[in-house]
This record gives structure tokens, sequence and C-alpha cells, in this order.
């Protein structure tokens, strides 16, 4: 299922679509690197695009985490960057009052894993119409993410999807359990695979979070395979320089051939 947004291309292609981008807008340049290069490939591969990268970072675990450039500055470089290379845009949103100021500036407003329970969120969400994707949370079951959809279609807004990114398994560890991707896929809203964030490794004493992304690729053919609508990738230039969560994300010059790969098990699949 892919989700009916403006300025989304190759929808007729029976490719997933995807989300990608930096975990933040750390500055224009970075998102335009990231976009005009993702923007190429899919173009190239026919994969629907939609640009990812977070306006501000609320739910970091030390006080001097990095948490954005400046609300107003992060939101118009999103626009600008959606404009600019003519593709959707998506952005967190972590409290009720940024529903409406966010949706000015992007398509999909994103609601984070530890806030998907919370009632006034996701409705302040829904309120303003535009696509709401909601991350289960690690502490959730597949099925209870029946709840979110209910309450953002309760409040008018059919415009849905869905995002597993992995269980809490132990205190500092997630697993995947791909069982939950048809689960969620019967609520009839598209389901899309977080390939980087399930690969964290939270709760490090240090405040700063690990990950796994060598095993991006593992997670994203396994999550194709299984038949999800999209895939969710946060991608740099130099993961090792990136802001925040550069631990888990794919380099950028590593994207184009997993995605080869990926569009070649769709096919097969789809066969």
């Amino acid at each position: 299922m892919i989700p009916n947004i403006n300025k989304l291309k190759h929808t007729d292609s029976n490719n997933f679509f995807l989300l990608a981008g930096p975990c933040v807008v750390e500055n224009e340049n970075i998102c335009n690197t990231v976009a005009a290069e993702v923007s190429r490939i899919c173009d190239k591969l026919k994969i629907p695009y939609i640009f990812k990268a977070s306006y501000r970072k609320a739910n970091r675990s030390r006080i001097d985490s990095f948490t954005g450039i400046g609300d107003m500055e992060g939101l118009q470089i999103l626009k600008q960057t959606g404009e600019k290379y003519d593709v959707p845009t998506v952005t967190d949103i972590h409290e009720s009052n940024e529903a409406s100021l966010a949706a000015d500036y992007t398509d999909i407003l994103q609601i984070p894993a530890f806030l998907c329970r919370q009632t006034e969120l996701l409705i302040a969400a829904a309120k303003t119409g535009k696509y709401v994707n909601v991350k289960k949370g690690q502490f959730l079951s597949p099925g209870a993410m029946k709840h979110a959809v209910d309450k953002i279609k309760d409040a008018g807004n059919n415009n849905v999807m869905l995002t597993e990114r992995g269980t809490t398994f132990g205190y500092q560890d997630l697993v995947v359990d791909y069982r939950g991707i048809p689960e969620m896929q019967s609520f009839n809203v598209p389901v899309i695979m977080d390939c980087t964030h399930a690969l964290q490794q939270p709760n490090q004493t240090s405040g700063v979070t690990g990950g796994q992304p060598h095993l991006i690729g593992t997670i994203a053919k396994a999550a194709i395979a299984v038949g999800v609508d999209g895939l969710f990738i946060e991608t740099h230039p130099d993961p090792s320089k990136a802001l925040s969560d550069g631990a888990n994300m794919l380099p950028l010059h590593l994207l184009e051939d997993l995605l080869t790969q990926l569009v070649a098990i769709r096919k097969a699949i789809s066969n």
C-alpha cells in the first residue's frame, strides 16, 4: 500500500516506498547533499521517495546532546529541500503544540515511538489533515498499535502509517519480530520498517546510543521479503560526524547498492 501524498513519484512502479535522510537538520548543505543523491537513486530505481529529517530532537539522553539548529531554521530548510527536489518531507513532532506549526512546512508528521500512546499528540497531528506516521513503541505489541490508528481516524483523519522499529530486548538491545508487519497491515494502513533505529543499542551508560549499522541490509532485506510497504533508512555522508544517531546510520555511498538489491527482492516476491 502506497500513501496518497502529493509530490510522491513512481507510485505505479510496484516498489516499496522510502523515507530517508539525516536524523536531524544539521545544516542546509547536508540536507541538499542527501536529498540530491537519494532522489537520483530513487528516480533511477523508480522508488517513491520521501525526504526525512527532524527539525528538533527532543528525546535525547544527555542534556548536552544536539537537539537542532532552531525550530524555524530547521523547518525552513525542510520546506526548501522538499521544494528544491520536488519530494514530500517528513519530520518528528514531540508535543501537541508543534503539530500545526510543523504541518505548515512538511507533508507528513511523525510520532516518535516513545510517544505513540500520547492521545493529545496523536489527535493534534490528526487534526492537521496531514499524513501521520506513528512509530510502534519499543514496549508495545504490533496489535496494540490499532489503538493509535483508531485515535487518529476517530479524529477525522484516515491518513495513517505505522512504522516497526524493534522491540526492547533486555536493557540495551532491540529485536525485530517480522510477524508484526502483516499484523499491522491488517489495520489497512501502510506499514514501514525502520531499518536503522531497529538496530539501536539504547540506554548506554555514556548517554550516547550505540548501534549495529552493518546489519541495516539484513533488516531491510527481511522486511522486503515479508512484504513491508515502505522502508525508513537514516543516511548521512559521514555518520561518524553526524550530530545525532550517527552510530546507526547508513553511509550515503552504500545506499544505491542496497536499494538495488532490495528492488530485486521486491520484484522476485511480486512474481
